[in-house]
């Protein structure tokens, strides 16, 4: 079997596009994934330009285009690099699970669990942040533009089953609501000193009273900050969030022992590491006892590589939650990787979607009580449905 070509489609998601990988052979066996291209502006050329050395190889010698790809890109190595070889290899497991009749799940060691407990990510900000799609106008559920409209959709998450929810730091005037991320955006008020004001923390404290209310007290709350504070500021809002017993407190820092520092400040504990690729990265957060949950992106890092960083997490007795925020294809990948690892935590999942979004698969995923059903079948057990596609393709 050899690799004869590679294409990428792009769908509308509303807030979002969802970037596809598609892998033909000459055998007909085809092979997905999915990538994001709209936060990651040249994506799809540099999987082309990574995948054009692989037209004519074996996509089921895995290994070998890993350590290819990877030999190729050690001056560039990280960031998209590391994305686009995610993107390949991924597809290629598709590719080889196909060819060998069984799931994508049975070559990373065979699954574990059937079932994986699934939390409500960005519950309430996307319908704060686009509230333009909402009520009816492309999603039929409300629109976030204050507290109590938040405290209605932390009592949707519960009476849908998901015990568990995550929010980001949300702000609300006579406008509505909005999220505020000074150190992702670059810009506005907050940003680049990412001091964190007496304000923030008062709007953020209500922002979880309102969720903790509006949930009850079945279902756990998590909150993710980014990158938007320094240690000082997340060692105060730390230990301002205890008494909400948060199933963890998410953070983004690129020292390891200033995390392990805050880990040490807090009973609340620390969840990181989504933006961290690869072992060799992986390695000082662990050393440094800098987490209590490792957070890793299968479609960022690749099914493989992702397996390898969590059993490295599992020797430093750390569990692993998926980071996943995108497409349909992604869930099924993250359910793929979740279902295969012993030191499984929650999985991630988008829960308001465009009404397209599981179309886009052949066979869609499925959410039953709060957990996330493992697909069957060859493969991923489901394939991206390029005529849905066509009907909602990516805006300009």
């Amino acid at each position: 079997m050899k690799i004869v070509k590679l294409e990428d489609f792009h769908a509308d998601g509303g807030w979002d596009t969802y970037s596809f990988l598609k892998i033909t052979t000459d055998e007909g066996i085809t092979g997905w994934s999915e990538f994001n291209e709209s936060r990651r502006k040249g994506m799809a050329a540099l999987i082309h330009g990574l995948g054009a050395a692989l037209i004519g190889e074996d996509p089921c010698a895995i290994a070998r285009i890993d350590a290819a790809l990877y030999a190729r890109s050690r001056s560039t190595a990280g960031g998209l690099t590391s994305h686009a070889i995610a993107a390949i290899e991924n597809a290629c497991l598709d590719i080889r699970g196909k060819a060998l009749g069984v799931p994508v799940y049975e070559l990373l060691g065979g699954a574990v669990r059937e079932r994986m407990p699934v939390y409500w990510s960005r519950c309430g900000v996307l319908r704060a942040r686009c509230a333009e799609l909402f009520d009816g106008k492309v999603i039929d559920r409300p629109a976030v533009r204050t507290l109590d409209d938040l405290k209605s959709a932390a009592r949707e998450a519960r009476e849908r089953g998901f015990k568990a929810l995550k929010t980001n730091v949300l702000l609300f005037d006579a406008k509505g609501g909005r999220q505020f991320a000074p150190g992702m955006v670059g810009a506005g008020i907050g940003h680049p000193e990412l001091n964190l004001g007496d304000d923030i923390l008062d709007a953020l404290v209500a922002q979880l009273a309102a969720l903790r209310e509006g949930a009850g007290k079945g279902v756990r709350l998590l909150l993710d900050l980014n990158f938007n504070y320094k240690p000082e500021g997340l060692r105060r809002i730390a230990k301002a969030v205890e008494p909400f017993d948060l199933m963890w407190l998410e953070m983004d820092l690129f020292e390891p022992k200033a995390l392990s520092l805050i880990r040490q400040s807090t009973t609340t504990p620390i969840g990181s590491l989504e933006t961290i690729l690869g072992r060799r990265n992986l390695k000082p957060y662990l050393e440094n006892y800098a987490v209590d949950v490792a957070i890793i992106d299968a479609q960022w890092n690749g099914l493989l590589e992702a397996t390898r960083m969590a059993v490295m997490a599992d020797a430093y007795e750390v569990n692993v939650a998926s980071h996943n925020f995108n497409g349909p294809l992604a869930n099924i990948m993250s359910a793929h990787f979740c279902a295969a690892i012993p030191n499984f935590r929650i999985m991630e999942f988008d829960a308001d979607e465009v009404p397209w979004k599981a179309k886009l698969l052949t066979k869609p995923y499925v959410i039953e009580n709060g957990e996330f059903l493992l697909p069957t079948g060859p493969g991923r057990g489901t394939a991206v449905n390029e005529a849905i596609i066509r009907a909602h393709p990516a805006k300009v």
